[in-house]
């Protein structure tokens, strides 16, 4: 448990230094920063060889931390959260304090609560900030299921990689993407 802790503490000290780190989330392995910060955000996009307007996903903790980063909280959103099967990232207006680099061209971004998932739970309440997730691949390249297939050049541009989870065989899949509507119904984007 010690580690674990201290796994955190150095994931924030990153964070709060305006760095990228590389870490297991609720799906795949991703490349994350503080999702206030532009500049960090462009690394990430660099690293990962993507071109820019290509939106990423922002992790939060809860619902209040969904809110800060949603222009507008789709009203059904509780029970949206309590019929979903496994981890899914709902795309609704950005709101300004997002860093701009982070939104779709349409001023979409894909907000995903993940406060079933301990490490990145515990990592967003220190923080107190969202958390950028994109997958530890490059743009165009298939996603990577565990650690060990992750490309060496993103470990190594990456500014502190977590030491949790390197072991873990689990082949996680990326999450399911919807775009909440106007009247609440969602459009599935990603299955």
């Amino acid at each position: 448990m010690k580690l674990f802790h201290q796994e955190v503490e150095a994931a924030v000290e990153a964070l709060l230094l305006q760095e990228v780190i590389l870490y297991p989330t609720d799906t795949v392995w991703g490349l994350g920063c503080d999702a206030e910060v532009p500049p960090a955000v462009e690394r990430i996009y660099k690293l990962k060889q993507r071109p820019a307007g290509k939106a990423s996903i922002v992790l939060v903790a809860d619902e209040a931390m969904f809110a800060r980063y949603a222009q507008t909280v789709p009203a059904n959103l509780p029970e949206l959260l309590a019929a979903q099967q496994r981890p899914t990232t709902y795309v609704v207006p950005g709101s300004r304090f997002l860093a701009p680099n982070l939104l779709a061209e349409d001023g979409t971004i894909g907000l995903r609560i993940v406060r079933d998932h301990e490490f990145c739970f515990k990592v967003l309440r220190r923080l107190g900030h969202g958390l950028v997730s994109t997958s530890a691949n490059i743009s165009g390249q298939p996603t990577p299921a565990t650690y060990k297939e992750i490309d060496p050049s993103i470990v190594r541009g990456a500014d502190y990689v977590v030491g949790i989870g390197q072991d873990d065989e689990t082949r996680n899949v990326p999450s399911r993407v919807v775009r909440v509507l106007p009247d609440g119904s969602v459009e599935v984007l990603r299955d």
